[in-house]
Protein backbone atom coordinates (compact mmCIF):
# COMPACT_ATOMS: atom_id res chain seq x y z
CA UNK A 1 0.00 0.00 0.00
CA UNK A 2 1.28 3.51 -1.12
CA UNK A 3 2.50 5.73 2.07
CA UNK A 4 2.64 9.05 0.55
CA UNK A 5 -0.68 10.44 -0.51
CA UNK A 6 -0.95 12.90 -2.64
CA UNK A 7 -3.40 14.89 -5.14
CA UNK A 8 -2.25 11.75 -7.59
CA UNK A 9 -0.66 9.45 -5.39
CA UNK A 10 3.36 9.16 -7.04
CA UNK A 11 5.21 12.11 -6.78
CA UNK A 12 5.01 12.75 -10.60
CA UNK A 13 1.09 12.44 -10.83
CA UNK A 14 0.89 14.42 -7.81
CA UNK A 15 2.63 17.73 -8.87
CA UNK A 16 0.82 17.04 -12.14
CA UNK A 17 -2.34 16.59 -10.39
CA UNK A 18 -2.11 19.66 -8.21
CA UNK A 19 -1.77 21.71 -11.82
CA UNK A 20 -4.76 20.26 -12.36
CA UNK A 21 -6.37 21.00 -9.56
CA UNK A 22 -5.06 24.63 -9.87
CA UNK A 23 -7.33 24.29 -13.25
CA UNK A 24 -4.02 25.57 -15.18
CA UNK A 25 -3.71 22.46 -16.82
CA UNK A 26 -6.58 21.45 -18.37
CA UNK A 27 -6.88 24.92 -19.05
CA UNK A 28 -3.98 24.94 -21.23
CA UNK A 29 -5.03 22.07 -22.65
CA UNK A 30 -8.47 23.39 -23.85
CA UNK A 31 -6.05 26.80 -25.63
CA UNK A 32 -4.01 24.29 -26.78
CA UNK A 33 -6.88 22.10 -28.68
CA UNK A 34 -8.84 25.43 -29.75
CA UNK A 35 -5.46 26.89 -31.87
CA UNK A 36 -5.02 22.92 -33.76
CA UNK A 37 -8.74 23.63 -34.49
CA UNK A 38 -8.67 26.73 -36.02
CA UNK A 39 -5.00 27.03 -37.60
CA UNK A 40 -6.74 30.07 -39.89
CA UNK A 41 -6.86 32.81 -36.79
CA UNK A 42 -3.71 34.28 -35.78
CA UNK A 43 -4.86 33.70 -32.28
CA UNK A 44 -6.52 31.29 -30.05
CA UNK A 45 -10.04 32.34 -29.15
CA UNK A 46 -12.00 30.74 -26.63
CA UNK A 47 -9.45 29.05 -23.95
CA UNK A 48 -10.06 29.46 -20.30
CA UNK A 49 -6.38 29.86 -19.96
CA UNK A 50 -6.98 32.72 -22.60
CA UNK A 51 -10.03 34.65 -21.45
CA UNK A 52 -8.25 34.53 -17.56
CA UNK A 53 -5.76 36.31 -19.26
CA UNK A 54 -7.26 38.91 -21.72
CA UNK A 55 -9.02 39.81 -19.53
CA UNK A 56 -6.87 41.27 -17.40
CA UNK A 57 -6.11 44.34 -20.55
CA UNK A 58 -2.86 42.80 -21.23
CA UNK A 59 -0.40 45.35 -22.00
CA UNK A 60 2.22 45.49 -20.14
CA UNK A 61 4.23 48.12 -18.81
CA UNK A 62 8.33 47.16 -19.06
CA UNK A 63 11.03 49.02 -18.32
CA UNK A 64 13.73 50.92 -20.57
CA UNK A 65 16.47 53.81 -20.22
CA UNK A 66 14.59 54.66 -17.54
CA UNK A 67 11.11 55.06 -18.54
CA UNK A 68 8.00 53.44 -18.60
CA UNK A 69 7.31 52.31 -22.28
CA UNK A 70 4.52 49.93 -23.43
CA UNK A 71 5.10 46.76 -25.20
CA UNK A 72 2.15 44.95 -26.09
CA UNK A 73 1.92 40.94 -24.61
CA UNK A 74 -0.47 38.05 -26.46
CA UNK A 75 -3.39 37.71 -24.80
CA UNK A 76 -2.50 33.74 -24.71
CA UNK A 77 -0.22 32.22 -22.45
CA UNK A 78 0.25 29.73 -24.86
CA UNK A 79 1.76 32.39 -27.18
CA UNK A 80 4.29 33.77 -24.97
CA UNK A 81 7.78 33.83 -26.48
CA UNK A 82 10.99 34.13 -23.97
CA UNK A 83 11.30 37.80 -24.68
CA UNK A 84 7.55 38.51 -23.63
CA UNK A 85 8.75 37.07 -20.01
CA UNK A 86 11.17 38.68 -19.81
CA UNK A 87 9.56 42.01 -20.63
CA UNK A 88 7.12 40.80 -17.87
CA UNK A 89 10.02 39.94 -15.21
CA UNK A 90 12.00 43.24 -15.81
CA UNK A 91 8.53 45.14 -15.39
CA UNK A 92 7.82 43.12 -12.06
CA UNK A 93 11.51 44.06 -11.11
CA UNK A 94 11.76 47.55 -12.02
CA UNK A 95 10.70 50.34 -9.34
CA UNK A 96 7.01 50.78 -10.58
CA UNK A 97 4.57 51.16 -7.30
CA UNK A 98 1.60 50.39 -9.33
CA UNK A 99 -0.03 47.15 -7.85
CA UNK A 100 -2.58 46.72 -10.75
CA UNK A 101 0.70 46.30 -12.93
CA UNK A 102 2.22 44.22 -10.44
CA UNK A 103 -0.99 42.13 -10.34
CA UNK A 104 -1.58 41.45 -13.71
CA UNK A 105 2.38 40.61 -14.80
CA UNK A 106 2.23 37.48 -11.83
CA UNK A 107 -1.25 36.44 -13.20
CA UNK A 108 0.12 36.00 -16.39
CA UNK A 109 3.59 34.86 -15.88
CA UNK A 110 1.37 31.80 -13.28
CA UNK A 111 -0.48 30.86 -16.42
CA UNK A 112 2.39 30.70 -18.64
CA UNK A 113 4.02 28.14 -15.96
CA UNK A 114 1.18 26.22 -16.76
CA UNK A 115 3.43 24.94 -19.65
CA UNK A 116 6.55 23.15 -18.47
CA UNK A 117 7.88 24.54 -21.32
CA UNK A 118 8.46 27.85 -19.60
CA UNK A 119 9.86 26.43 -16.19
CA UNK A 120 13.30 26.69 -17.33
CA UNK A 121 12.99 29.80 -19.40
CA UNK A 122 11.30 31.75 -16.45
CA UNK A 123 14.07 30.78 -14.20
CA UNK A 124 16.99 31.54 -16.68
CA UNK A 125 15.30 35.13 -16.15
CA UNK A 126 16.18 35.12 -12.44
CA UNK A 127 12.14 34.99 -12.43
CA UNK A 128 12.28 32.82 -9.26
CA UNK A 129 14.05 35.48 -7.12
CA UNK A 130 12.07 38.11 -8.44
CA UNK A 131 8.65 36.48 -8.07
CA UNK A 132 9.65 35.38 -4.89
CA UNK A 133 9.89 39.14 -3.71
CA UNK A 134 6.60 39.56 -3.53
CA UNK A 135 5.79 37.11 -0.81
CA UNK A 136 6.97 40.57 1.33
CA UNK A 137 4.43 42.95 -0.35
CA UNK A 138 1.90 44.11 2.01
CA UNK A 139 -1.56 43.41 -0.53
CA UNK A 140 -2.99 39.77 0.22
CA UNK A 141 -3.70 39.78 -3.23
CA UNK A 142 -0.26 40.47 -4.66
CA UNK A 143 0.68 37.26 -1.81
CA UNK A 144 -1.48 35.00 -2.93
CA UNK A 145 -0.67 35.84 -7.09
CA UNK A 146 2.98 35.16 -6.19
CA UNK A 147 2.61 32.33 -4.17
CA UNK A 148 0.49 30.75 -7.45
CA UNK A 149 2.97 31.36 -10.06
CA UNK A 150 5.45 30.04 -7.27
CA UNK A 151 3.61 26.90 -6.90
CA UNK A 152 3.48 26.42 -10.48
CA UNK A 153 7.09 26.65 -11.21
CA UNK A 154 7.58 24.29 -8.20
CA UNK A 155 6.20 21.49 -10.49
CA UNK A 156 9.83 21.51 -11.69
CA UNK A 157 12.94 20.23 -9.44
CA UNK A 158 15.49 22.67 -10.44
CA UNK A 159 13.07 25.37 -9.47
CA UNK A 160 12.49 24.17 -6.17
CA UNK A 161 16.39 24.38 -4.94
CA UNK A 162 15.85 28.01 -5.23
CA UNK A 163 12.27 28.43 -4.70
CA UNK A 164 13.41 26.91 -1.05
CA UNK A 165 15.13 30.19 0.11
CA UNK A 166 11.25 31.20 0.39
CA UNK A 167 10.07 28.43 1.92
CA UNK A 168 10.43 30.50 5.69
CA UNK A 169 8.52 33.63 4.34
CA UNK A 170 5.66 30.82 2.74
CA UNK A 171 5.21 29.42 6.21
CA UNK A 172 5.49 32.71 8.05
CA UNK A 173 2.49 33.89 5.73
CA UNK A 174 0.59 30.14 5.97
CA UNK A 175 0.84 31.21 10.13
CA UNK A 176 0.44 34.62 10.00
CA UNK A 177 -2.77 35.19 7.36
CA UNK A 178 -6.24 35.32 8.17
CA UNK A 179 -7.69 31.56 8.69
CA UNK A 180 -8.75 29.85 5.22
CA UNK A 181 -7.68 32.97 3.33
CA UNK A 182 -6.67 32.76 -0.54
CA UNK A 183 -2.87 33.53 1.50
CA UNK A 184 -3.00 30.49 3.46
CA UNK A 185 -3.99 28.15 0.74
CA UNK A 186 -2.07 29.10 -2.04
CA UNK A 187 0.90 29.24 0.99
CA UNK A 188 -0.40 25.60 1.40
CA UNK A 189 -0.67 24.65 -2.25
CA UNK A 190 2.94 25.37 -2.51
CA UNK A 191 4.23 23.52 0.54
CA UNK A 192 2.74 20.55 -0.48
CA UNK A 193 4.76 20.62 -3.82
CA UNK A 194 7.57 21.41 -1.90
CA UNK A 195 6.91 18.48 0.60
CA UNK A 196 6.89 15.86 -2.29
CA UNK A 197 10.29 14.55 -1.56
CA UNK A 198 12.29 14.94 1.67
CA UNK A 199 14.90 17.05 0.21
CA UNK A 200 13.72 20.61 1.91
CA UNK A 201 11.52 19.11 5.20
CA UNK A 202 13.76 20.75 7.44
CA UNK A 203 12.33 23.62 6.32
CA UNK A 204 9.33 23.21 7.21
CA UNK A 205 10.19 21.79 10.95
CA UNK A 206 9.15 24.65 13.33
CA UNK A 207 6.05 25.17 11.54
CA UNK A 208 4.65 21.43 12.66
CA UNK A 209 2.28 23.21 16.02
CA UNK A 210 1.22 25.78 13.35
CA UNK A 211 -0.14 23.08 10.69
CA UNK A 212 -1.49 20.78 13.71
CA UNK A 213 -3.70 23.48 14.99
CA UNK A 214 -4.99 23.96 11.11
CA UNK A 215 -6.51 21.00 11.29
CA UNK A 216 -8.30 22.10 14.01
CA UNK A 217 -9.35 25.23 13.14
CA UNK A 218 -9.35 25.38 9.43
CA UNK A 219 -12.78 24.49 7.32
CA UNK A 220 -12.53 21.87 4.88
CA UNK A 221 -10.05 22.85 2.07
CA UNK A 222 -7.57 24.43 4.57
CA UNK A 223 -7.94 20.83 6.15
CA UNK A 224 -7.05 18.58 3.08
CA UNK A 225 -4.40 20.78 2.08
CA UNK A 226 -2.56 20.85 5.90
CA UNK A 227 -2.73 16.75 5.63
CA UNK A 228 -1.41 16.64 2.41
CA UNK A 229 1.57 18.25 3.52
CA UNK A 230 1.71 16.32 7.06
CA UNK A 231 1.11 12.77 4.92
CA UNK A 232 4.30 13.93 2.94
CA UNK A 233 6.20 14.84 6.17
CA UNK A 234 5.09 11.62 7.76
CA UNK A 235 6.12 9.55 5.26
CA UNK A 236 9.91 10.63 5.81
CA UNK A 237 11.18 8.11 8.73
CA UNK A 238 14.00 10.77 10.10
CA UNK A 239 11.10 13.12 10.61
CA UNK A 240 8.99 10.74 12.97
CA UNK A 241 10.73 11.85 15.92
CA UNK A 242 10.03 15.93 15.07
CA UNK A 243 6.61 15.44 14.56
CA UNK A 244 5.68 12.86 17.19
CA UNK A 245 7.93 15.40 19.59
CA UNK A 246 5.50 18.60 17.91
CA UNK A 247 2.90 20.29 20.65
CA UNK A 248 -0.51 19.21 19.34
CA UNK A 249 -4.21 20.39 20.35
CA UNK A 250 -6.40 17.16 22.53
CA UNK A 251 -9.34 18.17 19.94
CA UNK A 252 -6.79 16.87 16.86
CA UNK A 253 -8.17 12.82 17.66
CA UNK A 254 -11.52 14.62 16.54
CA UNK A 255 -10.42 14.66 13.07
CA UNK A 256 -11.10 10.57 13.37
CA UNK A 257 -14.70 10.57 14.19
CA UNK A 258 -16.80 8.34 12.27
CA UNK A 259 -18.20 11.92 10.65
CA UNK A 260 -15.46 13.33 9.55
CA UNK A 261 -15.70 14.01 5.76
CA UNK A 262 -13.67 11.13 4.05
CA UNK A 263 -11.70 13.07 2.20
CA UNK A 264 -9.81 14.60 5.67
CA UNK A 265 -10.21 10.90 7.57
CA UNK A 266 -8.27 8.61 4.67
CA UNK A 267 -5.51 11.39 4.88
CA UNK A 268 -5.84 11.81 8.89
CA UNK A 269 -5.29 8.20 8.66
CA UNK A 270 -2.52 7.98 6.57
CA UNK A 271 -0.35 10.48 8.46
CA UNK A 272 -0.92 8.16 11.90
CA UNK A 273 -0.32 4.92 10.31
CA UNK A 274 2.56 6.19 8.39
CA UNK A 275 3.81 7.69 12.15
CA UNK A 276 2.89 4.75 13.53
CA UNK A 277 4.85 2.09 11.38
CA UNK A 278 7.80 4.23 11.44
CA UNK A 279 7.33 4.55 15.40
CA UNK A 280 7.65 0.57 15.40
CA UNK A 281 10.96 0.09 13.72
CA UNK A 282 12.83 2.93 15.46
CA UNK A 283 11.77 1.27 18.53
CA UNK A 284 12.78 -1.76 17.60
CA UNK A 285 16.08 -0.29 16.57
CA UNK A 286 16.30 2.26 19.04
CA UNK A 287 14.27 1.63 22.21
CA UNK A 288 11.54 4.26 24.28
CA UNK A 289 11.23 7.38 24.24
CA UNK A 290 10.42 9.83 26.19
CA UNK A 291 7.59 12.80 24.80
CA UNK A 292 5.90 15.04 26.39
CA UNK A 293 2.23 14.94 27.79
CA UNK A 294 1.54 18.10 25.33
CA UNK A 295 3.07 16.20 22.40
CA UNK A 296 0.94 14.57 19.08
CA UNK A 297 2.72 11.34 21.06
CA UNK A 298 0.62 11.47 23.68
CA UNK A 299 -2.81 11.97 22.04
CA UNK A 300 -2.37 9.13 19.18
CA UNK A 301 -0.36 6.51 21.38
CA UNK A 302 -0.80 6.52 24.62
CA UNK A 303 -2.62 3.43 25.96
CA UNK A 304 -6.65 4.52 26.33
CA UNK A 305 -6.75 7.55 23.89
CA UNK A 306 -9.62 9.13 22.38
CA UNK A 307 -7.79 8.06 19.17
CA UNK A 308 -7.63 4.31 20.04
CA UNK A 309 -11.25 4.13 21.07
CA UNK A 310 -12.45 6.13 17.49
CA UNK A 311 -9.88 3.37 15.40
CA UNK A 312 -12.31 0.93 17.03
CA UNK A 313 -15.55 2.14 15.72
CA UNK A 314 -13.87 2.95 12.45
CA UNK A 315 -13.54 -0.66 12.12
CA UNK A 316 -17.37 -0.68 11.79
CA UNK A 317 -17.48 1.81 8.90
CA UNK A 318 -19.11 1.14 5.55
CA UNK A 319 -16.12 2.12 3.32
CA UNK A 320 -13.70 0.00 2.80
CA UNK A 321 -10.93 2.02 2.00
CA UNK A 322 -11.18 3.64 5.32
CA UNK A 323 -11.32 0.12 6.87
CA UNK A 324 -7.86 -0.35 5.35
CA UNK A 325 -6.02 2.39 6.13
CA UNK A 326 -7.58 1.55 9.81
CA UNK A 327 -6.00 -1.89 9.84
CA UNK A 328 -2.54 -0.41 9.05
CA UNK A 329 -3.30 1.24 12.66
CA UNK A 330 -5.12 -1.70 14.65
CA UNK A 331 -3.02 -4.53 12.92
CA UNK A 332 0.52 -3.66 12.08
CA UNK A 333 2.74 -6.07 10.53
CA UNK A 334 5.60 -7.79 12.42
CA UNK A 335 9.01 -6.42 11.80
CA UNK A 336 10.80 -9.19 10.92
Amino acid sequence: MERRVLAAGSVTRGLLGLAVGAGLCYCAYRVLASKEKKKKKKHVTGGRLQEKVSNMTVVQRVQSGGTVQIENIPTSASNLEPHHLKALLEMLDSNTNDSSVQEQALVTLCNSAAFSTNHDIIRNFNGIKIIGRFLLHPSPKIKTKALNALNNLSMNLQNQEQIKDFLYDVCNDIKSSSLNSEVQLAGLRLAINMSVTNNYHDYLEDYIPCFFTLLVDGEEATKVHTLKVLVNLSANPSMTLVLLSSKAPSSLTNLFGSNTNREILIRALTFAANLSENLDRQQHSNGQRHYEDYSLYAFLFRDKTMFQRNLVALLQHPDKDIKEHVARLVCPQKLN
